[in-house]
């Protein structure tokens, strides 16, 4: 068996229902490719292949977790990848579009939600275990505490649920926090007007100074004063601000950005 590693923030789930029911998030329709990013020891592989035999693509960084899949599934071997999924070419080795899923290392879980939302196009929808905190981050509403970066550029592009809380005992080693899953689908890939790149750089500089109010907040853009108080947003900061009203800041950011 595959003997869980530190570094590579492995902690391999146990429990078969719920590794089914992590693996049922989502529905790979209209996907090309189910690519499961940390396949580990198989937990949500197995159900994976039962249910798209042809379409599941196992990645791993671990040549003990890659060998292991191979002895397993050796039939399957084209769909076994040494590979991390956080490598700039990485998407290109399989066929659009993807749903992605998996049981994310939690140190670079925010990483791979980002690498998702730069190849929005392609991935309609996406599910998985990251540390609860996390999870719940990624699906906060908007003036709660735990609402942020995640939440605004994962909400703008995709209907965000959290689906359910799993306890450190049903994993080895068991981590010190619980994991939670969630479960992401597009409905839409772009925003009129806007790329992703500047609405990105508006959200986290918003948040980054989250204490001051946004026109302060985002006094790198010039915007001059006398401007900003033509803004309803002006005078509040960035947790007060619902997904739809921060597309409108930044298209208003865009337009007098100096």
């Amino acid at each position: 068996m595959v003997k869980p590693k530190k570094k590579l923030g492995q902690h391999f789930l146990k429990d078969v229902q719920i590794a089914k029911k992590v693996a049922y998030t989502i529905t790979g329709e209209g996907s090309n490719s189910i690519i499961e990013i940390g396949a580990g020891t198989a937990a949500l592989s197995q159900f994976l292949l039962e249910r798209f035999p042809d379409k599941t693509q196992l990645l791993d960084v671990d040549e003990e977790s890659i060998a292991y899949l191979q002895e397993r599934y050796p039939e399957k071997l084209a769909q076994i990848h040494l590979l991390d999924f956080l490598e700039k070419e990485a998407l290109q080795t399989f066929k659009k579009p993807y749903s992605v899923i998996g049981n994310f290392p939690y140190n670079i879980s925010s990483q791979i939600v980002f690498k998702i939302l730069e190849n929005i196009d392609d991935v309609p929808e996406w599910g998985g275990m990251f540390q609860k905190e996390v999870a719940q981050r990624i699906a906060a509403p908007s003036g709660s505490k735990t609402y942020g970066i995640l939440s605004v550029l994962t909400q703008a592009f995709y209907k965000v649920s959290y689906e359910f809380t799993i306890p450190p005992h049903v994993f080895n080693p068991p981590p010190k926090v619980d994991s939670g899953v969630i479960k992401a689908t597009r409905y839409r890939t772009e925003i009129p007007h806007l790329e992703f790149n500047e609405f990105k750089d508006i959200v986290k500089t918003a948040f980054n100074q989250r204490r001051k109010t946004l026109s302060n907040a985002l006094g790198k853009y010039g915007i001059e004063k006398i401007t900003w108080e033509q803004n309803d947003f002006a005078k509040l900061r960035a947790e007060q601000l619902d997904v739809d009203q921060f597309i409108q800041l930044a298209l208003f950011v865009q337009e007098y950005r100096v």
